[in-house]
């Protein structure tokens, strides 16, 4: 069945095809071990290989959504956005499409801070208060918002650090990867033959630039969030129902135990409470101690 289950995921994988790699004079050394062959001067990727680390990292951000993580999809090329930010809406999570603004993990603070300024003009334009600014400084307000909804629209949503990070070529978005490095968050990763797996907590060999390849890996990695969301609420319940089922014991008095029966009285036997009578005397032993008395 496991060998049923990869051959499958190889025939897809062959068939976005994800095992074109890049020209091999523009290949990473480190990308070895996941090539399998070199033809007309591209090299090919094992899919094989491509089968087991997409597997590895699907597990991973099933756990990440089983208990409640947040992650951060990246990918800025023109062939990605889309993708990136159709998938991460799908699953309910966070995603970077047009540019990776510096500090963006490493100062997030500073972000924090440009989301709550863009949540503000986002309020202002709602509920009308742009209409006492003249035309022009309405126009600039306007300017402001379209701006940072560019670069923040995908991640006003996110009020702390993510617990995972994944990403559409690391090799352009390589800022994003060395600041998830330094915070210490896990990074996944589509990896092209001209990237470096070293830096990547779960690479995921194969072509970054085709977007079938793009689109099929980026929404295994939104299923696998999205089932861990639905088994982590199911444990959860679970749990709650466990908890009050032991909290309603613990004050529930236990049960009275049942009063031990009185002994009952035993009318006494009126045969046995009257005094035996005397055994009788024979005859002749009566007349016997008579004449002893009279003589």
């Amino acid at each position: 069945m496991e060998l049923y289950v990869t051959q499958t995921v190889v025939k897809e994988l062959l068939e976005a095809g994800v095992h074109f790699g890049h020209q091999a004079r523009r290949w990473n050394p480190k990308m070895e071990r996941y090539i399998l062959a070199k033809r007309h001067g591209i090299h090919v990727v094992d899919l094989r290989k491509t089968a087991d680390c997409l597997e590895a990292a699907v597990n991973a951000a099933r756990q990440v959504g089983e208990r409640g993580g947040k992650v951060m999809f990246v990918g800025t090329k023109k062939q990605a956005q889309d993708t990136v930010a159709a998938e991460a809406r799908r699953c309910g999570q966070h995603y970077v499409n047009r540019r990776w603004l510096g500090g963006q993990l490493t100062n997030f603070k500073t972000i924090k801070a440009r989301i709550a300024k863009l949540k503000e003009l986002e309020t202002a334009k709602e509920n009308g208060t742009w209409e006492r600014f003249s035309k022009k400084e309405a126009l600039s307000l306007d300017r402001e918002r379209e701006k940072l909804e560019r670069s923040l629209g995908g991640i006003k949503n996110l009020d702390h650090l993510p617990d995972m990070l994944f990403v559409i070529d690391p090799k352009r978005e390589r800022i994003a990867v060395t600041e998830a490095n330094h915070m210490g968050i896990p990074v996944v990763a589509i990896a092209d033959t001209n990237c470096d797996p070293d830096v990547i907590d779960y690479p995921i060999p194969g072509n970054d630039d085709a977007t079938k390849a793009i689109r099929l890996i980026t929404g295994r990695i939104a299923d696998a969030i999205l089932e861990g969301r639905k088994s982590g609420a199911a444990a959860s319940a679970e749990a709650e129902a466990a908890a009050r089922k032991a909290a309603e014991a613990a004050t529930t008095p236990p049960p009275a135990a049942p009063k031990a029966a009185a002994p009952k009285a035993v009318a006494p036997d009126p045969v046995a409470a009257e005094p035996e009578a005397p055994a009788p005397v024979p005859e002749t032993a009566a007349s016997d101690a008579a004449e002893e008395d009279t003589k």
